[in-house]
């Protein structure tokens, strides 16, 4: 299943950013906060690399070690905030823009074939399908291998947003073999031309799409009669079945498979419940492979699946009705839940004094008598400046949650130790809080302003604060449901600026208001407010524009305005965001818009050239550029050429490189690239390669990689002779 139909797997997170030599330069690794922001402490002594690499300080040599710097939680399992889509960094959907070869092969592992599939590949034969269902259905799933088989087995497929107007629509790719859309615009009129015409420029393009659909069963009427096509409805496969093929896959030892069957066998049949969704039998799955070699026990398992929470909520509130401090704990650990019990405990206390009786059943008929302070004894009600109201365990046992062991965290200078508060149950504080968003009209309100004025000074509360806002949106809906959100784009605050790039982001998977988060977006990347501006940065360089990077880059383009006075906070979040697109395997996408700013006058050419110094960090894939003849390898000589020679970029430029060089000792890979990099630096040295050679020849590592390159190369030139310098190979043989 996809991620938008099961949760996540955990696993240990990779880091996007280099480590490596002993020279001096930003290292972009994330610094393994919680919240994966620098740490407010950091901000005298190291301005200058929080202003541009903000939180990435970590370097690291250690062969065959076994390095932590980020949160250790779960038993033996160990997470760490990554760059999204990087090597086992936390999983990011495509929504618009290319799929990744792994998302695509997430979505086959442990794939259950319904009995629609083979139809709906026949069905896909006339280019255009449409696939109607519910959410956890396995819609995405399902139409991720419909496009995969259909077309040969290829990985070339791109995700389209909701808000694409087909009837203009043109592929932009000409190697995508599949298109995957997010749904249809409300406004969107499909007529018999307009389906002909997709299915025509398909056809041209050796392509074919899926467009999901909700299953809504007007649309898919008016579909089915006026463009005479009938949308193929994903029904999901039994829960059985989705169950040994996930587990299967999760669990590939059939010895160890078998004891987790058997240790699971009296009561497995009555955990897949006929009406159970496939997102709900990946978490089952995923719970019972994180499970040791004898299994999950029943009774803990059970404890612990989300979706048996659903029906528990109401029962929880009704039991909390006339508890205000119950309530209170319960809604600040939804919002907060995965944070150290003390934040948890002070936002509910917080909130409890801003509901000032709200959160009461049953208020005071008369208050106190304005003079002594004495409450009505016709309708007492529970002091909130008592502080010894509910001890730790007691508030934990009412709401159903726990305080799991200390965990061990870390920011760039020091670690600390958390005991975070966690439901018993998965996903328990959405459910509670989609609950109370729908069925309590006033409470919105109230939470709203509580989050609102969260105190600014600690940068771990953005993103849960982000992503229920973002959530709440969808709860809500209506023409108002980004109101809040938009509140926040325009704080002076930094933290509610980055709480809204969180909220959009989180907002924008609603295919309803994917629309208009993006008409905002771009709209405020033009506006005059540095607010707004920074804004759309952030949100640039978080999950929705590292799944929308052709977008992004876009908005930043139109966000950046030079680097003086307030501007410094938007040219700040900007680089930030493109090291974010390009870090997350979004290289040919950012390197070719780039090479387009740079043939441009104006801002734009100034940002191009002051982001690829930056981008020099993320070694890898320069280097599989630099080994082979790809596509970008004369592109990448000519923009290191530009830097080297710009008095401004040479010093950074000339660090990044200085590090291939110290790195490439012990990486033979890595010193063929640098090899072939400086090679073609000296067949034309202007004044900045001249600069970089005399820097290689005296460093003081004596197996620096490259220096009897750049030692010939200015013994040449001091010779005044042309003719560039071409080493032999290693082995003799040509190269």
């Amino acid at each position: 299943m996809s991620a938008e139909d099961q949760p996540s797997a955990d696993g240990a997170s990779g880091s996007g950013g280099p480590s490596g030599s002993g020279t001096d330069g930003p290292v972009p690794d994330r610094d393994e906060t919680a919240s994966g922001y620098p740490d407010p402490d950091d901000a005298d002594d190291l301005a200058d690399l929080d202003r541009d690499f903000p939180g990435r300080r970590y370097v690291i040599y250690a062969p065959n070690g076994n390095i932590n710097t980020g949160a250790v939680h779960g038993g033996q399992r160990v997470e760490n905030a990554g760059a999204a889509s990087a090597p086992g960094g936390p999983h990011v959907e495509a929504h618009e823009g290319p799929i990744s070869a792994l998302e695509i092969l997430d979505a086959r592992a442990g794939f259950a074939q319904p009995e629609w599939f083979p139809s709906a590949l026949r069905q896909l034969d006339t280019g255009l399908l449409f696939l109607a269902g519910e959410p956890g259905t396995g819609r995405r799933t399902a139409a991720l291998n419909l496009l995969f088989q259909h077309s040969g087995h290829s990985t070339k497929l791109r995700a389209l947003d909701s808000d694409e107007d087909l009837s203009t629509w043109r592929p932009r790719d000409a190697e995508a073999r599949g298109y995957l859309v997010h749904g249809l615009l409300p406004t969107l009129q499909l007529g018999p031309a307009v389906v002909a015409n997709l299915r025509r420029l398909l056809a041209d393009a050796k392509a074919r799409m899926v467009v999901m659909l909700p299953h809504d069963p007007d649309l898919l009427r008016s579909l089915a009669r006026d463009l005479d096509l009938t949308p193929v409805r994903c029904v999901p496969p039994p829960p059985g079945a989705v169950f040994e093929a996930r587990l299967e896959a999760a669990v590939p030892d059939p010895d160890r498979r078998r004891r987790l069957l058997e240790r699971l066998r009296p009561g497995l049949d009555d955990l897949l419940a006929s009406e159970l969704m496939p997102a709900q039998v990946a978490e089952l799955v995923a719970e019972v492979a994180r499970a040791g070699d004898d299994g999950p026990d029943l009774a803990d398992l059970r404890r612990r699946l989300s979706f048996l929470a659903e029906k528990e909520v109401p029962d929880l509130l009704k039991k909390l009705r006339d508890d205000p401090d119950g309530l209170a704990f319960l809604l600040a650990t939804s919002v907060f839940e995965g944070l150290d019990h003390r934040i948890v405990r002070d936002e509910a206390d917080r909130l409890l004094k801003l509901a000032d009786g709200r959160l009461a059943a049953v208020l005071p008929a008369g208050g106190d008598d304005g003079q002594s302070g004495a409450v009505s004894r016709e309708a007492p009600r529970p002091n909130p400046r008592f502080v010894f109201r509910r001890s730790l365990d007691e508030l934990l046992a009412t709401v159903r949650a726990e305080c799991a062991p200390g965990e061990i965290r870390a920011t760039s200078r020091y670690t600390y130790t958390v005991e975070p508060v966690r439901f018993t149950r998965h996903r328990q504080a959405e459910t509670v809080l989609r609950h109370v968003w729908r069925q309590y009209g006033e409470l919105s309100g109230l939470l709203t302003e509580w989050m609102d004025a969260v105190p600014g000074t600690d940068p771990e509360l953005a993103a849960p604060l982000g992503r229920v806002m973002g959530l709440a949106a969808g709860w809500g809906g209506g023409r108002r449901a980004l109101r809040d959100i938009l509140e926040l784009a325009r704080s002076d605050r930094q933290r509610s600026r980055r709480t809204a790039a969180f909220a959009l982001g989180i907002a924008a998977q609603d295919p309803v208001l994917a629309g208009e988060v993006k008409y905002r977006l771009r709209n405020w990347s033009h506006e005059a407010g540095w607010q707004v501006r920074s804004t759309v940065a952030f949100a640039c360089g978080e999950e929705f524009g590292t799944s929308r990077p052709e977008l992004a880059l876009s908005l930043l383009r139109g966000c950046y305005r030079g680097r003086e006075g307030d501007e410094r906070a938007v040219a700040t979040a900007v680089d930030a965001a493109l090291w974010e697109l390009f870090a997350s395997g979004n290289q040919p996408v950012v390197l070719r818009e780039l090479m387009d700013w740079t043939d441009r006058p104006g801002r734009g050419a100034e940002l191009a050239l002051r982001t690829f110094p930056r981008l020099l960090w993320d070694r890898a894939w320069f280097q599989a550029q630099l080994t082979t003849v790809g596509e970008f390898t004369d592109t990448v000589i000519t923009f290191i050429r530009l830097s080297l020679n710009d008095d401004d970029l040479f010093d950074e430029t000339r660090r990044a490189l200085l590090s291939w060089c110290a790195s490439a000792v012990w990486n033979e890979p890595l010193r063929v690239a640098v090899e072939t990099l400086l090679t073609a630096l000296a067949q034309e040295m202007s004044l900045g390669e001249m600069r970089l050679f005399v820097e290689i020849d005296g460093d003081d590592n004596p197996d620096l990689v490259g220096r009897h390159i750049a030692q010939h190369a200015l013994d040449t030139w001091r010779r005044g002779g042309p003719q560039p310098y071409r080493p032999a190979p290693a082995d003799g043989g040509a190269r």
